[in-house]
């Protein structure tokens, strides 16, 4: 095949969670002699910014709701412009305002499901209308991937069978890796090598629980003063982070930092990595601390119970339970054997299953063999 497949990434937002920095890693991996990556996003954000660093084709079209006709027109003709070959969705909301653009120009549509979004916590006719987008949009689809077999599950349970595969998140190895990240960062936060630091780093939404994770830090930094607790992101319940940290008086123990993109050089700052998520996709965060040989703590969600192995590479706790949080923050406080145990572990599956590499080969294998069948049909 001597045509490169010019293949359009697309997600709702710029700012960068899990599903941007799984685009990152994705269009940084892709093979260029094979494919031309192209990237659409609408909002601006540090994504837009990282990938004109990277030189990879991007474009704004800004619109923060779903099924948005008017924005409908801008997406067409940019598709047009581009000669796009594929699409390839990221998001729920992405995809409404792709769906419909792409059946006029007769344009396949890959959609990974980074974790559905009739999630936990929502009013049941929420839910409900979530449940009916998702499965409006999967039976439109070219073709889904799912990033944990629990995702592809729960599709399943909730409107029966859809056209899926799973390929899992994966992590960059090279850039992910405890022997070449710097640990300038640990000092200029002010951590001594006493502390033992807990690391957050996440955007700050109701799915983290940055809130639960606060709470339990305080009881568990009365029993293990040593503790830290490093929180890195933004989001809308920072300012009411700040604010318990305040009222609980453990200021001194707290350090929150706004966004950063230096992630493995942050991870190198802590001990302890702690996603307290009420769901999850596939957490690409729970990968990275693996790889960067940190002792992860995370929430028996989802995927995330799928990424590591419970009281071998990491430890699972109840979601929303703050007791057993504090009551793991203080037992892997109180042994560094038992978390240098654990943070080997993580090291050594992250290098055996997390691979990126293997990821975005899977990948470019759907994109070859849709655009074959394209072309056949033609």
């Amino acid at each position: 095949m001597n045509k490169k497949i010019k293949v359009l990434q697309t997600i709702h937002q710029g700012k960068v969670g899990g599903g941007e920095r799984h685009i990152l890693d994705l269009v940084n991996h892709l093979d260029r002699s094979r494919f031309e990556p192209t990237v659409l996003s609408f909002t601006d954000g540090p994504m837009v910014d990282s990938l004109k660093r990277m030189r990879i084709p991007v474009e704004v079209i800004h619109s923060e709701k779903a099924f948005d006709f008017r924005v409908w027109g801008k997406v067409k003709k940019f598709l047009e412009d581009k000669q796009v070959d594929i699409i390839h969705v990221h998001g729920t909301r992405a995809n409404t305002n792709i769906l419909p653009v792409s059946w006029k120009l007769h344009l396949p549509v890959i959609y990974t499901v980074h974790g559905w979004s009739f999630h936990h916590g929502l009013s049941l006719p929420v839910h409900k209308a979530r449940q009916l987008a998702e499965k409006w949009i999967t039976s439109r689809t070219t073709l889904n991937i799912a990033v944990s077999e629990s995702n592809l599950q729960t599709g399943l349970d909730s409107f029966g069978k859809f056209r899926s595969v799973v390929i899992r998140n994966g992590v960059n190895l090279e850039r992910f890796n405890p022997a070449a990240a710097s640990d300038h960062l640990r000092a200029q936060y002010g951590f001594t090598d006493e502390d033992i630091v807990v690391g957050f780093i996440a955007r700050m939404t109701d799915q983290k629980d940055p809130l639960g994770l606060i709470r339990s830090f305080a009881m568990a930094v009365q029993q293990q003063p040593r503790l830290k607790l490093l929180m890195v992101g933004d989001g809308p319940l920072k300012g009411e982070a700040v604010r318990l940290v305040q009222q609980l008086g453990i200021s001194a123990n707290v350090v929150l930092d706004s966004f950063r993109s230096d992630i493995p050089d942050v991870l190198q700052a802590v001990d302890i990595y702690c996603l307290p998520s009420l769901w999850e996709g596939y957490p690409i965060g729970v990968l990275e601390a693996m790889a960067m040989g940190k002792t992860v703590i995370a929430t028996d969600v989802d995927g995330t119970r799928e990424a590591l192995e419970n009281e071998v590479s990491g430890i699972l706790i109840p979601p929303a339970d703050k007791t057993a949080l504090c009551e793991v923050l203080r037992r892997v406080a109180a042994d560094k054997g038992f978390r240098d145990k654990l943070a080997f572990a993580a090291l050594q599956q992250a290098r055996v299953e997390h691979s990126i590499t293997a990821m975005t080969s899977k990948i470019e294998d759907i994109y070859n063999n849709i655009f074959v069948q394209q072309e056949m049909v033609k």
